[in-house]
């Protein structure tokens, strides 16, 4: 998930990324097919793939 700041909001992790490829916005986590098949409960922005 695309956070502002030092903590995310989800899972309060602290260990971010800046090598991503690829977006995926989440309008809707209760409709959307997508955030069911990855388990996705929190709209949102989502990078596609992440590289560490």
């Amino acid at each position: 998930m695309f956070v502002e700041g030092n903590k995310c909001p989800v899972c309060s992790g602290t260990d971010f990324s800046t090598n991503w490829q690829g977006r995926l916005y989440i309008l809707d986590s209760n409709k959307s097919e997508i955030a069911k098949k990855i388990e996705v409960k929190v709209n949102g922005e989502y990078a596609i793939k992440v590289r560490w």
